[in-house]
């Protein structure tokens, strides 16, 4: 008795220095190892890069970091925009043109309709999907047209700071900009425009996808830091003077500040 009583004590302190304890958002936390069966088709050309339409990244993801590996996602994935920015390994193996090789792929578009009858649906990129294949049977699996993948949840992982790209409709009274290439757990859960006067945070309205809108009042001064909070395990970062006080819409302000 006297052993199992010095054991548990040992227990207690070796926990309670490395904390080994989780609370329900780690328990919830999508990240699990493993992959998981889901489908995928494919839109637009055969070496396309897609859209970001629902998400807001528009043609943006023909470019780097995203270079066309992006998928849209029915609502299991896309869910109702809080979906945009996660990152996804995706492979498949049953079809003979296939590598088996995982690529990483970013959620930027909505796959409505039919996309809801399975319970994980990616319809990839025309590029993306080819990406699948094994070297020179691209069109051969892209002529499949749908397929049985695997997927697992992973960390975004880009060699650029997060970006700020300002809405054309935003004025001297109204802030709205999307959020692109944010790292980590990939998505946005909320966000606070801080202005360097008066000192203080303004917080953000989820507008759409992945823009956030804010009224502007008057005396309000930038440069403006964003505070970001992701949804899955609530990580803060701040992006600090990313927008410049001479913002104009349209333009597009990179940080250097990323989840790693």
């Amino acid at each position: 008795m006297f052993n199992y009583l010095i054991t548990l004590a040992i227990l207690f302190v070796v926990s309670t220095k490395y904390c080994f304890c989780m609370d329900s958002q780690s328990l919830n936390n999508s990240f699990v190892s493993g992959f998981s069966p889901a489908v995928a088709t494919w839109y637009g050309s055969p070496n396309g890069a897609g859209s970001g339409g629902a998400c807001g990244f528009a043609n943006d993801v023909a470019n780097p970091p995203y270079n066309g590996l992006i998928s849209a996602g029915n609502q299991n994935i896309f869910k109702h925009g809080q979906g945009c920015g996660n990152c996804y390994q995706v492979k498949c193996t049953e079809n003979p043109a296939c590598s088996g090789f995982p690529i990483v792929v970013t959620v930027t578009d909505e796959c409505p309709g039919t996309c809801n009858n399975e319970a994980f649906h990616f319809d990839l990129s025309g590029k993306a999907f080819g990406y699948l294949a094994k070297l020179g049977q691209a069109d051969k699996l892209r002529n499949a047209g749908r397929i049985n993948i695997q997927y697992q949840r992973v960390p975004c992982k880009y060699n650029t700071g997060i970006t700020f790209k300002i809405d054309t409709g935003s004025n001297a009274n109204y802030l709205a900009f999307s959020i692109e290439f944010v790292g980590g757990d990939g998505d946005i859960g909320s966000v606070e425009l801080l202005p360097s006067k008066p000192k203080g945070s303004l917080y953000m309205q989820k507008s759409w996808g992945c823009t956030w809108k804010v009224g502007i009042p008057v005396g309000t001064n930038g440069p403006y830091s964003v505070k970001l909070t992701t949804i899955e395990s609530r990580s803060t970062i701040i992006a600090t003077n990313a927008i410049p006080g001479n913002w104009s819409p349209g333009k597009y302000y990179h940080s250097a500040a990323n989840f790693s």
